[in-house]
């Protein structure tokens, strides 16, 4: 059964698009994560213009985020307090980023911008994440303790001004590291159609030590308020975003957070950060052999838009 999109202006199977939804929103419920790395890919993958992919993922990731946020928050595993710091700074930065997004379609590099950016930052975070985790798995086979911080000692970020306790989080800590993250994940998250919880997630972990089980919750809720200030951005300026495509992944996306958010209660800490991190570099691995891989066709032809 086929649906035909008006904005990317060719048809589509519904089916596999509500399967894509429903697999992504599982693992958004599972890890805390818009899941738009994945989805993303997967759709230009199908043969979708990434400027309407990019554009029609933040109603997606938003709906997927609000039904996995509220799982946490009746569970008393989100950090509201924390969460609204984070938003403002995402805000500030999906602003920048759907500037920027309209700028370089504009100029026709758009494609090779995702593209790029998708397997320099996808391959970075996973690969840290990855050698992070696999020590930490090491240790808890062997069992050994954690290593402790050295009493005295300070990482820089802890010395900052406008310091701000989170008490769901057990953290007091300055407001402006968590401003200068957030922001750069909005922006990332305007540019390539993620919720950036790929990065909020290990941040949070492994830069502040918040807690994995107040960590999810915390992320999804960030990225569903900035993922709606994204819509609607997208949605006046560009003109991108496909509503039929957006309902659909919508729609499948729904239910499978659902079950990611019940399932992600019973992963141990490292063994949730291993597969996050796997999940990660096999994306970054995709887009890099599309990059490498010689195309079949050597020359194309297409049209780009001009400015005005």
């Amino acid at each position: 059964m086929e649906v035909y999109l008006p904005i990317a202006e060719m048809p589509v199977n519904v089916f596999v698009i509500l399967g894509l939804g429903a697999a992504v929103g599982f693992i958004s419920g599972l890890f805390g994560v818009g899941g738009g790395f994945l989805l993303t890919p997967m759709l230009i993958f199908l043969g979708l213009p990434s400027p309407v992919v990019v554009a029609s993922q933040a109603p997606q990731i938003a709906g997927s985020s609000l039904t996995g946020a509220l799982a946490y928050w009746r569970k008393k595993a989100l950090d509201v307090k924390l969460g609204t710091v984070l938003i403002v700074g995402g805000l500030i930065g999906t602003q920048l980023g759907v500037m920027f997004f309209n700028a370089m379609r504009e100029s026709g590099q758009l494609d090779i911008v995702i593209v790029l950016s998708y397997i320099t930052l996808l391959g970075l975070v996973g690969g840290l994440m990855l050698a992070e985790s696999l020590r930490a798995v090491a240790r808890t086979r062997s069992g050994a303790p954690p290593p402790r911080r050295t009493v005295g000692r300070h990482r820089w970020y802890e010395g900052l001004p406008f310091k701000m306790r989170f008490h769901r989080s057990g953290l007091y800590v300055s407001i402006i590291p968590l401003l200068v993250i957030s922001c750069g994940i909005g922006f990332a998250g305007a540019v390539l159609g993620i919720g950036g919880g790929f990065i909020l997630v290990p941040a949070l972990i492994y830069i502040f030590r918040v807690p994995a089980n107040v960590v999810v919750g915390t992320s999804l809720f960030q990225i569903l308020c900035t993922m709606i200030a994204a819509t609607l951005l997208h949605a006046t300026s560009s003109h991108a975003v496909d509503a039929v495509l957006a309902t659909v992944l919508l729609i499948g996306s729904v239910f499978g957070a659902q079950f990611g958010a019940r399932a992600g209660a019973n992963i141990r800490g490292e063994h949730f950060r291993l597969l996050l991190a796997l999940m990660i570099l096999a994306v970054a691995l995709r887009f890099a052999y599309d990059v490498l891989n010689k195309p079949e066709e050597l020359f194309t032809a297409t049209l780009t838009e001009t400015a005005r």
